[in-house]
């Protein structure tokens, strides 16, 4: 039994091929959005990009050609030469949109791996951030501070990131002075490492001057002071806060696209099922049924099953012993064979 079986007169076909025309070019214009989309994120993510950049491109092709497929399938003389070409493109617009919802579900599933990004960019960026004058280093400490500021953050996790690392070049370390020789001898790594933090992790909204060192000092008042003075926030979360709102944003458009392109698909099937059985009638005017499968999912499944089965049998070697074994007809002309071969000579 057919599954989602519709009756088409030959206005409704000629009409569901215009409409599936109109659809395929406004599904280019989508495989654009996807192609900008992955530009768009390139930089950051690793998978998620090239994932949507390819499926955009495949987007433009597939239904550039498409909308020419059903634009002439609206007449049965020019569906004759696009007839043996509409399943493999059935197909591989299938796989297509299936590509596209695979990117949706990436874009939602990305914020663990985006996590670990950021530690990682983050934790190198605050080590070189005293290199202001190593070549391909230099604008760190620039960028490092306008991120902070921008996105109302301190450090990788909180503003204590900055007491394990030397943030101070050391150019600017008075070398003659005892108290910072006896500081950097008394780390392992011979870092000269401070209780403070940056002026861009001070907080824009404090009542008074920023309090940037000695800031690991316990009492009540300090720590009160020090909530008000400096962003509470590490620059992990608030990255992470950021790019996970744009990611799903990105993901609820990909996942409208995959609607989409759904729809477009089903409507090609039906085209491509009623028009080969207006040819199976003979009749261009008649009517025509359409349909999504044509036996039902169970009956689909088990018939696909037993094509793949078949196919594995033609390379299975049969193990018959007398494969090989002559037959008695084959026995008797080989002595004819032999005689007539000694005739000749």
């Amino acid at each position: 039994m057919a599954v989602g079986k519709v009756t088409f007169t030959k206005v409704e076909r000629e009409k569901l091929a215009e409409v599936l025309c109109l659809l395929n070019w406004i599904s280019v214009v989508t495989g654009t959005i996807l192609f900008g989309l992955g530009l768009f994120l390139r930089q950051g993510i690793l998978y998620v990009p090239h994932m949507l950049i390819t499926t955009g491109l495949a987007a433009c092709c597939i239904n550039f050609f498409g909308g020419k497929i059903c634009l002439d399938c609206a007449d049965t003389n020019k569906f004759l030469r696009w007839k043996l070409v509409m399943m493999p493109y059935i197909i591989c617009t299938f796989f297509f949109t299936s590509c596209v919802l695979a990117g949706a579900l990436m874009c939602y599933g990305i914020r663990s791996q985006m996590e670990e990004s950021l530690f990682m960019g983050l934790r190198n960026a605050m080590r070189y951030y005293k290199d202001t004058d190593t070549p391909g280093r230099c604008n760190l400490k620039r960028t490092v501070d306008l991120l902070q500021i921008q996105f109302q953050c301190c450090g990788n996790t909180g503003y204590r990131d900055w007491f394990q690392i030397q943030w101070i070049s050391s150019r600017y370390l008075d070398m003659s002075s005892s108290a910072v020789v006896d500081r950097m001898r008394s780390n392992v790594e011979g870092k000269y490492l401070m209780d403070g933090v940056p002026f861009s992790c001070c907080s824009t909204f404090s009542p008074w001057p920023c309090i940037q060192h000695h800031l690991s000092t316990s009492s009540t008042q300090d720590e009160q002071s020090r909530q008000l003075n400096l962003w509470r926030r590490g620059c992990r979360q608030a990255l992470l806060d950021h790019y996970t709102g744009i990611m799903q944003s990105i993901g609820l458009t990909v996942l409208l696209i995959w609607l989409f392109e759904l729809l477009v698909l089903t409507g090609v099937r039906y085209l491509q099922t009623a028009m080969e059985n207006v040819l199976r009638l003979g009749d261009p005017e008649s009517e025509s049924d359409g349909w999504f499968l044509e036996n039902s999912l169970a009956e689909t499944a088990w018939s696909n099953f037993n094509i793949i089965k078949n196919l594995g049998k033609c390379y299975q070697v049969d193990d018959d012993p007398n494969i090989n074994v002559p037959t008695a007809a084959a026995e008797e002309e080989l002595p004819s064979q032999q005689v007539q071969v000694l005739v000749t000579s």
